[in-house]
């Protein structure tokens, strides 16, 4: 099995890929030039100048977890509070910066492309409004809401939005880990404050809503009744229309009790080197990666 040789950019790559199996024999599979920038920060445009560019928007939602809103005495228990912190994010900017403006802001935790998710729009980038309503809650200098653990790598996006928090007066520091000691940790509820986590459960609407906002949920961190009683129903209901309904219920519920603060669908970015005819961007919708390799094709003569 040959290799297409990885083309890499101008900036710090979390993760790197290599492009497996040409379909053709061994002895005789060309090498091209693929790039794929997958879990980066990219600032500033790290892609050679002879790279096409390309990107794909995978089943992902960064966003920012609170899970002390189910303790009564913390400030992120008031709904207006969790509001304002939505309000105080530049998604616009925060975009531009990470991803070169691919990703796609959202108000909702369940990308839109999955089946039952039902599109919410981001909120204003709005600071007056979030210091309001700050105020309203009785914070009207802000609090330290202690430390924000990000999801690993994204730490630049980390600071980004602990920057426009400050900025409202939600004061926070950022805690870096090891990704598999963030997972253990956030699956085992030990991450304390604010995290930003990074949704990817594979299927539709229903198992997003499972993984984060249920009993059973590995990531949730508190219940809505309402939200599991509808949970269950959709569970069992065999006819597509209602389930969807049901879905779409739970999600409303979500939104408007802002029990997460979504950033944007991230986009994987490429970069494909001018000897490359078919680099199977999105082939498989959803799937971040070059597929199927099968497919892969050089142009002739190179």
């Amino acid at each position: 099995m040959r290799r297409v040789a990885l083309s890499l950019g101008r900036t710090t790559l979390a993760a790197l890929l290599l492009v497996p199996a040409l379909a053709h024999p061994v002895s005789a599979a060309p090498e091209g030039t693929l790039t794929w920038g997958l879990h980066v920060t990219l600032a500033p445009r790290w892609l050679d100048p002879g790279d096409t560019e390309a990107f794909i928007t995978p089943y992902m939602v960064l966003y920012v977890d609170l899970p002390e809103q189910w303790d009564p005495k913390s400030p992120w228990h008031d709904r207006r509070v969790r509001l304002a912190a939505s309000h105080a994010l530049d998604r616009k900017a925060l975009n531009e910066a990470e991803t070169l403006g691919m990703s796609r802001p959202t108000g909702g935790l369940i990308p839109r492309s999955l089946q039952f998710a039902k599109v919410y729009e981001p909120p204003a980038y709005d600071p007056a409004r979030a210091k309001k309503l700050l105020a309203e809650a009785g914070y009207p200098n802000g609090f330290d809401a202690g430390t924000l653990t990000p999801f690993p790598p994204y730490f630049s996006l980390a600071e980004g939005i602990a920057n426009y928090l400050q900025g409202v007066g939600i004061k926070t520091r950022i805690r870096t880990m090891e990704r598999a000691t963030f997972l253990t940790e956030w699956r085992g509820k030990k991450i304390k404050n604010v995290i930003m986590g990074l949704g990817a459960p594979a299927g539709n609407a229903a198992t997003r809503i499972e993984a984060y906002v249920t009993k059973n949920g590995i990531y949730s961190s508190g219940v809505v009744p309402e939200i599991e009683d509808l949970y269950q129903r959709q569970v069992r209901e065999t006819d597509g229309k209602k389930r969807e309904a049901l879905v779409h219920q739970i999600q409303d519920i979500m939104h408007d009790r802002v029990l997460h603060v979504p950033i944007y669908e991230l986009a994987f970015l490429w970069g494909i080197g001018p000897r490359v005819e078919e680099a199977c961007v999105d082939h498989i919708k959803g799937f971040s990666y070059s597929a199927p390799y099968e497919d892969l094709k050089l142009k002739a003569g190179k």
